[in-house]
């Protein structure tokens, strides 16, 4: 198995143990809490996390930005989880950008906020 096909699978199989944890023992599950506070306390762990990201990558180590990154992942992978978004549904959404110009896509995606999408 190459490194992607490893990294993705670690992925995928980090995601199946967060979305069981819905519902689970609030007890002994820091996912099932933030499952249980709701999208609300979710986006706002994902803007402490993308933050601290920030923050580590202006003034720490790499190793910091990569603790920090692994943080921020995590809770995305729970955000997923709650709307039933998987990891390859945003691999996907990758792959379908590849080739195209940043700039361009970018141009895209400002066109369909200007229609109204």
């Amino acid at each position: 198995m190459s490194d992607k096909q490893t990294t993705a699978h670690f992925l995928d199989e980090l995601y199946e143990i967060i979305a069981s944890r819905k519902g689970g023992d609030l007890e002994i599950s820091y996912t099932a809490r933030l499952f249980d506070g709701g999208l609300g306390k979710m986006a706002g762990k994902i803007g402490e996390e993308a933050s601290e990201v920030i923050v580590a990558a202006l003034r720490e180590t790499p190793e910091h930005v990569i603790s920090e990154s692994a943080d921020l992942l995590y809770h995305l992978l729970v955000l997923w989880a709650e709307q039933g978004i998987t990891p390859g549904d945003v691999f996907e959404e990758l792959q379908s950008r590849a080739g195209r110009s940043g700039v361009e896509e970018k141009k895209s995606r400002d066109q369909e906020t200007d229609d109204g999408l």
